[in-house]
Parts: C-alpha cells; structure tokens; sequence
C-alpha cells in the first residue's frame, strides 16, 4: 500500500513537472499594450525607398500609427532601434512545412505518420518565423498537418509564422503531386480527389469543394511534371483545359485563389488562360509566356532556391533516385535564367523558396539569388512584402509598416538595400505585436 502510494505521488510530481515544462515551451511570449518602436532606418516597402528616423506606435497587435522623429508616449513601452533598419516582416509565398528534403525523404512516406510531421512542422514553423519571416503560405502538406498548425500558431501554442496553406496539391493521375508515385504496383491503388488526384471535370470540382472542407485557404495544383517526383518527365501538361477551367471556376466560387506548380511551356500557358492567379517555378516560359502572364496578371513565384539546391545535390552520388537526379541535373540551373528575363520584362513577381526542399530557416538566400540575376535589392524587399501581400489579398492587413496593419516587423544591422544578405542575419522579429527576438541592448 505504501508503495503504491509513492508510486502515486511520483507520477502526480511528475505529471504536474511535464506540465510546467509543457507550459513554459509553448507560452507565446506577452503582449505590451502600447509600444513606441524607433527605427533609424525603415524600408517603405510601398515606395521602395528608404527612411530615416521614424516612430511606430504599436497598440494591441497593430500598427497604430508612423511618425517622423522619435517620440515615445507615456504610456509606452519602448523598442529601441535606432541602429538598425527596421522592415515589415518577411512573407515567404511558396513553402513546404511539413517537408525537409534529405537522402531519406523518398522513405518517410511508408514509415511516416500524421504526428511524425506535425512534430516536423513544429520544429520548422519556428525556424521560418525566427529567420524573419512573419507569414507564409504552404503550398501542399500532409494528412492537412498544416491546417492544424495554421491553427495552433493562432491559437499561441506554438510559435511559428502566419499560414496561409492548400493542405493537399491536386494533381492528375501519376502527376507531380500524386501521393502514389513510385509506389509497388499493388499499393498504388486508385487515389481520388479526396487525397488530391483528379481526371475529369466533376472530380476536379470534388477536390477544390474537398480542401473547402479540409479548411484549406487557397488552392494549389500541379499543372506540370516536376522535379522530385519519382516519375519521368519534369515539364509535361498534366491537366486537361477542361479541368484547369473546373479547378479555376469553382476555386473562385469559394474565395480561393490558384498556384499552379509549373515547369513547362504548354502546361503552364493552359493554366494562365483559365485564369489562375501564380505560377511557381516556370521554367521553360518564353517570351510567349510571359506576355501571356502581363495580359492576365498572373504573378510569378521563382524558387530560385530550390533550383539552386536540386542542382547542387544532383552532383551528390545517390543523393536522388537517378530518374530524379536527371530532372534535377536539367532544370534546376534554368530557373535563375527564366526569373532574370521574366523580371526584365516586367512580370509581376512574389518572393517563393520552396523551402521544404531545401532548409526551413535558410529562406532569406533567396534574395542574394534573386540580386545576382539582376534585380534590385528593393524590388527584391518588395516582392517579399508589398507584393506578397497584393498576391494573398492581404494588402489591408500586411506587407507594410502601415497605420491598421498587423505589427509584423523585423530589424537587421545594416543596409539591406546596400548589402541583401544582411537579411540572412535578423536581429529583431516581432509579430502581431509580440516580440520574439530582442537586439543586444547597449549597458
């Protein structure tokens, strides 16, 4: 009896320790009231130019107000920035959450369960927010994890950056997104629009009216052949006119927007003429294309990141299936190529890693990519935060510091304007108002 007694209290002690401990991992740090931020430098992510000494008043989450000089408030806390450049946080319009690509990759999908990725997305959330980047979208997830972790972000249980996600790709078939691609014959089975693959009208239809259902924001498809896919071609049409126009039609009955995962020219120019609202990747686009896209105003996400990533590890051994590693090995260097000629024509464009193929928390490599194929380092700011809040349908709400908007703001040491991998380097991340990351405070 007395055994059984202290066995007792150790697992209440225990219990009541695992709780603590639970509470302080996942406690979202506090809210200040009222907070006076002063900025030495601020990008007006609008204009695309650079300010000097401003005051943003924050009050419960939300930008308040921008004034010129520093005056703080009684009432208000402050954050002294005066030695960095302070910039609206970062959004990231094309990642992979629950998705860290390595040599094991290809095996996790027969060992892996729901819970195995939403731990995953825990860890690789709270990478993205603390490399800077306050709102994402995810562009096609596992068992709908990122609904979930959309949710729990929300909530404050975890840390991680806004979501925006499409829960499952669709795709055709044996497409770029089918779940089943490389399966042993007697495993494929026939998956349907519930796990994401379509043929035919009515069941492209079904499958938008499904990721309704899931709680999906948006819609993403794989209108091409893709890269890491265990199947051959890496730019083929996936999607019949019919279809696209299906998954269009509907999407917009229920107030979602399109991204179509595209590598090549017929497939991606299909997808544009039934008006779908990004392309990402895009490689083979022509001059062709491209005016296809200006007409319709179709925005572009490059990836540059991920093409630079598939190219360097095709190189590595066995790193990738050979039927992969030949896709890879092709497309991958082209991406940087397509992005330069797709901006000096004027393409409207929005910042896009990929990440899940390459690194949660290495985002930001993007924009020295996106620099050294000849855009500017405030086109490239812009893309990751004006624009990506007009391709989300967000600009009342995000992608400036702005009177009423959501107080997403980072900081970093130096010019980022003069020197774009200094963003490779934040020092101050806040998000709705709550501060995340503190610069060292001079004694």
């Amino acid at each position: 009896m007395t055994t059984m007694t202290n066995r007792g209290i150790f697992r209440i002690r225990a219990a009541t320790l695992a709780a603590a401990l639970l509470a302080s991992i996942c406690a979202a740090p506090a809210v200040a009231e009222s907070l006076a931020i002063f900025a030495g430098q601020m990008f007006d992510s609008e204009s695309g130019n650079m300010l000097e000494n401003r005051t943003i008043h924050v009050v419960d989450g939300r930008i308040e107000s921008v004034q010129k000089g520093f005056a703080k408030r009684d009432r208000e806390q402050l954050v002294d920035l005066r030695g960095y450049t302070v910039l609206p946080g970062l959004m990231d319009m094309h990642t992979h959450l629950v998705t860290e690509f390595g040599p094991r990759t290809y095996v996790e999908r027969y060992t892996w369960n729901p819970a195995d990725y939403a731990l995953r997305g825990v860890d690789t959330a709270r990478r993205t927010l603390m490399a800077g980047f306050t709102t994402v979208r995810d562009l096609g997830d596992t068992d709908n994890v990122t609904v979930s972790l959309r949710k729990a972000i929300g909530q404050g249980t975890i840390d991680g950056p806004r979501i925006f996600t499409a829960g499952k790709s669709i795709a055709t078939t044996g497409g770029h997104a089918d779940p089943t691609n490389g399966y042993r014959m007697e495993l494929m089975g026939q998956p349907g629009p519930i796990d994401g693959v379509v043929n035919g009208v009515a069941s492209a239809r079904e499958a938008v009216r499904q990721r309704y259902k899931d709680g999906a924001d948006l819609i993403k498809i794989t209108a091409t052949g893709g890269v890491l896919s265990v199947a051959k071609s890496g730019q083929n049409p996936q999607f019949m006119k019919d279809e696209l126009e299906a998954v269009v039609s509907t999407a917009k009955d229920y107030g979602f927007t399109v991204a179509v995962h595209a590598h090549g020219k017929e497939g991606m120019e299909r997808a544009i003429r039934a008006g779908v609202d990004s392309i990402e990747h895009g490689t083979y686009m022509d001059g062709e294309t491209i005016e296809l896209m200006k007409r319709n105003g179709t925005w572009y996400v490059p990836t540059l990141l991920a093409g630079d990533w598939v190219t360097e590890k095709s190189r590595v051994e066995g790193f990738f299936p050979e039927i992969v590693r030949t896709k890879a090995a092709t497309i991958g260097p082209l991406i940087k190529e397509t992005f330069a000629e797709a901006y000096r024509r004027g393409v409207k464009i929005a910042f896009g890693t990929d990440s899940g193929v390459s690194r949660h928390g290495d985002n930001a490599q993007e924009f020295a990519l996106m620099v050294d194929a000849g855009m500017t380092p405030a086109d490239a700011l812009r893309s990751a935060t004006w624009n990506a809040a007009e391709l989300l349908h967000m600009q009342d709400q995000l992608g400036s510091i702005s009177a009423g908007k959501h107080a997403d703001i980072i900081a970093v040491a130096g010019n980022p304007l003069e020197d774009i991998t200094q963003l490779q380097r934040v020092r101050f991340i806040m998000k709705g108002g709550k501060i995340y990351r503190q610069p060292p405070q001079p004694r």
